[in-house]
């Protein structure tokens, strides 16, 4: 079973990818000696597939647990729903000591992640990852947060996890669509860091789609390690991580200016991804092949790569740039890629080349 370390000092943990690991939750929670009171936080999908199998695990382990679940989908990922997970856990006398099980996507983790956060002033947290995207990216590193109507994940800490458990078996009950994007932010690791793990995403596209365990496992392994790697230099975002944000301004404005829903993470920043690599050729000089090999390869994956724009839109996904994170004095920062493997972050971007970058990604 591939481990990958973060090494954090005293906030160090594993990430743990192999397959029977929601079944063996209690006894490596148990290994971790947190307190024996603990919540599961779970979204109405994953709760019917593995929220009593998490639960009977920790039971057996000697946990006394209580399940919460929320809603599935981005919406869930709000202050409303972290006030009602407070009442929840105020009610089950969850305690300092206590801990919180994110059992679920990218959003459940989010969540749960900021729950633990600022419940009580932070109690422990673990990482059970359901789905693609949420194995190789969201899960790992520590960023938590929620949405507001303005902008994504414009509330939220940084609070590392205890242990990550990226179960290969819960991927077989991920929806194609789900699936798939996910393969985005896989293909992300490949533009900014790794030139290799791009050529074999590309050779290895096939296995990938049909959720090989074998392949997944070496590729959850090295994105968790790429990220680990960033995360270990750069905590709290303050330069290198920023590289882990290609295509997510553009990409981000979409999920927002759209409705959260309409798109998925992973098929926003596929759009966002063929923007910056537009910006990149014209600014930092990425070879019009390597902007075509990007383009083609989120076509066989079968995600988007453009978006109709009509002017109302395209003034609304403008505007939720504006709101982004990443801009600061009013300029909106970029992550640009010289080539596949290499990228420069906090690129400031004309307004007028912004929307340049859009024409290129106009449906």
């Amino acid at each position: 079973m591939p481990t990958v370390q973060v090494p954090l000092g005293n906030r160090s943990y594993e990430i743990q990818v192999g397959t029977r690991l929601v079944a063996t939750l209690g006894e490596r929670c148990r290994r971790l000696k947190i307190g024996t009171r603990c919540a599961v936080i779970t979204d109405a999908n994953v709760g019917k597939h593995y929220g009593e199998a998490a639960i009977k695990s920790l039971k057996v382990a000697g946990f006394t647990p209580t399940l919460i679940t929320v809603e599935a989908g981005e919406s869930a990922k709000s202050l409303a729903t972290v006030h009602k997970c407070y009442d929840q856990l105020a009610t089950h006398r969850i305690e300092r000591k206590s801990f919180i099980v994110a059992l679920g996507g990218g959003v459940v983790g989010d969540l749960a992640g900021f729950v633990a956060a600022t419940y009580l002033r932070g109690i422990a947290f673990v990482q059970v990852p359901t789905s693609l995207l949420a194995q190789v990216d969201s899960s790992v590193g520590g960023k938590v947060g929620v949405n507001l109507k303005a902008g994504k994940n414009l509330v939220g800490a940084f609070h590392q996890p205890r242990l990550v458990l990226c179960d290969l078996d819960t991927l077989g009950t991920l929806p194609d669509r789900e699936f798939r994007s996910g393969v985005a932010e896989i293909v992300k690791y490949g533009v900014i860091h790794d030139a290799a793990l791009f050529q074999r995403l590309e050779k290895q596209l096939d296995q990938i789609l049909g959720r090989s365990a074998t392949t997944l496992s070496a590729i959850i392994a090295r994105c968790c390690a790429i990220k680990a790697e960033i995360v270990v230099q750069d905590e709290t975002e303050t330069g290198l991580r920023a590289t882990l944000n290609f295509g997510h301004t553009i990409g981000h404005a979409i999920e927002n200016s759209s409705g959260y829903g309409k798109f998925l993470h992973g098929e926003a920043i596929s759009i966002g991804q063929v923007a910056a690599a537009h910006l990149s050729a014209r600014r930092t000089g990425l070879p019009a092949a390597d902007v075509q090999r990007l383009k083609a390869l989120f076509e066989r994956v079968g995600l988007p790569t453009s978006i109709k724009l009509a002017e109302d839109r395209r003034d609304r996904l403008v505007s939720a740039m504006r709101l982004d994170k990443k801009v600061s004095a009013g300029e909106i920062h970029f992550v640009l890629a010289e080539c596949i493997g290499k990228v420069f972050w906090g690129q400031r971007v004309p307004d007028a080349e912004v929307n340049w970058a859009l024409d290129q990604v106009k449906g």
